[in-house]
C-alpha cells in the first residue's frame, strides 16, 4: 500500500451552520467566520472555515479512505506537517485524497501514516495537507 493514493471521498459540505457550531464548541467566534455581513467585506470576501475545521474533517475522511477490517479500532495517534494554504468558504464542498506513506507494525499494533490533502470545489490550492498517523491496536500485518 506504500505510495498508493486513494479517493477522492465522498463530498462534504461546509455550511455556514456547520461554521457556527464548531464555533461555539471551540468558542472561537472570530467574525470571519461567524458573521456574514462583517465578512463579506473582510479579506476573503464571505466567511470561512477555521483551519481546525477543515483539520477535524480529515479523521471523516481517513476513515472513509482506509478501512482496516482485522483491528478492532482505528485510534488517532497524531500528526505531523499540517498546513492551510488556502480558506475554506462557507458553502463550499471539500473532498480529500490519502496518500499511505508508511505502514509498520509495532508493539502495540499496526502505525499507518498517510498524507492526506483536503480541497474545496473551486480552489485553485488545497485546503490542507496534514500527515496523519493511526493506530490500529492489535493490527497485525499479513
Amino acid at each position: 500500500m506504500v505510495g498508493r493514493s486513494l479517493g477522492p471521498s465522498s463530498a462534504v459540505d461546509v455550511t455556514q451552520e456547520r461554521i457556527d457550531s464548531f464555533a461555539r464548541v471551540t468558542e472561537d467566534l472570530q467574525w470571519i467566520h461567524t458573521d456574514p455581513e462583517r465578512a463579506a467585506g473582510g479579506p476573503f470576501g464571505g466567511t470561512v472555515a477555521h483551519g481546525f475545521l477543515t483539520l477535524a474533517l480529515l479523521s471523516r475522511f481517513v476513515g472513509e479512505l482506509m478501512r482496516v477490517i482485522d483491528a478492532p479500532a482505528a485510534v488517532n495517534y497524531g500528526l505531523d506537517r499540517v498546513r492551510f494554504p488556502s480558506p475554506v468558504a462557507s458553502g463550499a464542498i471539500m473532498r480529500a485524497v490519502l496518500e499511505v506513506i508508511d505502514v509498520r507494525e509495532q508493539e502495540r499494533g499496526v502505525l499507518l501514516t498517510s498524507r492526506v490533502t483536503m480541497t474545496a470545489d473551486g480552489a485553485d490550492r488545497a485546503a490542507c495537507v496534514a500527515e496523519s498517523l493511526t493506530l490500529y491496536p492489535g493490527g497485525r500485518l499479513r
